[in-house]
Parts: structure tokens; sequence; C-alpha cells
């Protein structure tokens, strides 16, 4: 890297693990950076994606891998900002008749769009662990995507104008739906000052009833760990600066290992500390960073885009991130 700090604007959210970086307790050696507040982070990944607006930005993995697959000039660092499992987060109305995965054929459901990771590791779920042929699904998105060239399967439409997919899932015009972001919990496109809390009153039934114990029985059997979010970097400054890969990777690692110290000792380190303890008592470590230890997820993320066509090629996991050895 050459003398001197380089401003690097960095986008990415307010987590434990990123706390004491974002606070400038654990310096990025050699770098200057300028953090920059978007809320919510979805609508980071949309504006780098578009216009290659930050140095360096959190990115959802699908949305990564579909945008260098498009030619977006940008490397992730094995750095994952948020995990969680998917047999939980997708409810059906209680009158539609849906008692296993396998009901949803021929009924209608609704996910904000088709590359949201949620969405990607639940389609995944479905059609790998329980036979489900997506393609027999009516999925009804109501957003755009992030990567504006990504061509849609046939069975994946627009919600009319004027209509969400929560007032549909009301109306009983979708007899399913994924919770929170990825659906029926938000409302409006990713924008600054996105709203939640949109889903309506309506009594649903989640799929799984039973999502924690499939959750655990399947992580024990494939060690899959859903990644969401991963850390990108422009192509530019890793071949100006080589020794900023490293640099970065460090600085969150050093930043994440403050805040397991904090969290293993049972301090209120951050508001997803609640979440995360749940993780652990599934995977141990709830944070892993590095590309072997992540490598189940990584590679079954590839093999889902690739079935639910939004990726053309199978790449492979160490073309997607940065070497290991300047990490």
């Amino acid at each position: 890297m050459s003398t001197g700090a380089i401003t690097l604007r960095i986008a990415v959210a307010d987590y434990g693990h990123t706390a004491a970086l974002k606070q400038g307790q654990v310096p990025i050696r050699g770098v200057a950076p300028d953090f920059v507040e978007v809320r919510p982070i979805v609508a980071a990944y949309r504006r780098m994606v578009r216009d290659l607006e930050f140095d360096v930005c959190e990115m959802a993995a699908g949305t990564y891998m579909i945008a260098r697959e498009a030619g977006l000039p940008v490397t992730a660092l094995p750095v994952f900002t948020y995990r969680r499992f998917h047999h939980s987060g997708f409810v059906c109305r209680a009158d539609a008749g849906i008692h296993s995965p396998k009901d949803l054929e021929g009924r209608k459901a609704g996910v904000r769009a088709w590359s949201v990771s949620t969405g990607i590791w639940t389609r995944g779920i479905l059609q790998n662990e329980y036979g489900v042929d997506l393609s027999r699904i009516t999925w009804m998105v109501d957003d755009e995507e992030h990567v504006q060239s990504l061509r849609l399967p046939p069975y994946v439409r627009q919600v009319p104008a004027g209509h969400s997919l929560a007032g549909m899932m009301a109306a009983g015009e979708i007899q399913a739906a994924f919770t929170d972001n990825a659906g029926i919990g938000r409302a409006g496109p990713p924008q600054e000052n996105w709203k939640t809390g949109a889903m309506p009153a309506a009594s649903y039934v989640p799929l799984f009833p039973d999502a924690q114990q499939l959750e655990a029985g399947w992580f024990r059997r494939t060690g899959i760990y859903p990644v969401h979010g991963l850390i990108v970097v422009r192509n530019a400054l890793l071949e100006q600066h080589d020794r900023l890969a490293q640099a970065l990777f460090e600085a969150f690692d050093e930043s994440r290992m403050r805040y397991l110290k904090r969290f293993e000792a049972g301090e209120n380190a951050s508001e997803q500390d609640d979440h995360y303890r749940r993780m652990a008592a599934i995977v141990g470590d709830p944070l892993p960073y590095g590309l072997e230890s992540n490598r189940p997820a990584i590679e079954a993320m590839i093999r889902y885009c690739r079935q639910q066509g939004l990726l053309k090629g199978s790449p492979a996991a160490e073309d997607l991130f940065v070497s290991p050895s300047a990490c």
C-alpha cells in the first residue's frame, strides 16, 4: 500500500460486531474511513450495484454474485455481516389449505424481490429438502431487482400497480408470503427511511411450526449456516493498494473479536445479542469469518442461485473472494 492514509467511503450497517470499527476504536491500517450511513442498508446495495457509489460496501451475498456475473467490478472479503436460518419467516393464510411445503404448488406466494437473500435460501430449502417444484408456484414481487439486467423466470410476476404484498395477503389474493423486510413486514421499496411494520393483524400460520428444531437438524446434517451480508471492495482499489484487503479484513475481524468477547461474557453488547445467542446454541461461533469456515454456505448459495435462474454459471467459491493469503 502506498504511504499515507487513503480515504475510503464505506457503507456498512450498525451491528455489534462492526461497532468498534465504526466508532473509531479499531483503526484500518493505511485507511482514513468515511463511514456513510444508509438506512436501511439494502438501499446501499442498490446504490453500489447501479452506481458503484462506495469504495467498500456491505452487500447481500446473492446480490453480489448476480452483480459480479453481470460485470460489477468488485470483489468480496470473507467478512459476513449477518447470519440466520430460513425455515422460519415464511407464513401462510390459515384458510389456504397449506399444511406441507408441497401444498404451495399451485398457489401464489409473495416475496419483495426474486433475488432477496431470504427468498433464495428458503426456496432452496423448499426445493432441495422437500421436493417443491418452484415453477409451480406463482411468486409475486412488489419491488424491482437490484441488478436491473436480471431476467426473471416466467413464474415470477410483479404485483399490480397500487397494490402491495401485505394488502394482497390480507385480501387472500396470495396465500403465502415471507415476513419482515423480505415480504409483508415492510412498506415501500428499499429507499432511505424505509418503513417497517406493514404486516397486517390477520392471523397467519408459519409453514414450519417447528422451525427451530428443523434449522438445528439441517445445520447438523449439512453444515450450512446461511450468509446474508458480506463486504465488497472496488477492484480498482484492490489492484492499486496490494495490502488493502488484508488491512480491511484485519480491522473487521478485530471489531468482531471485541464484540464476541463482550458477547461471551454475557454483556449486553448490541441489540442483536439475543439473535446471536440463539444462533450460537446451534452453530457455536455465531459470526465466523474466512472462506473455509463458510464454504458450505457459500457453495449452497451458488447452487441455489443457479437453480433459481439467478446465475448462469457456477463460480468457484475461491473466485468470488479475495485470496486467503491476502487476508
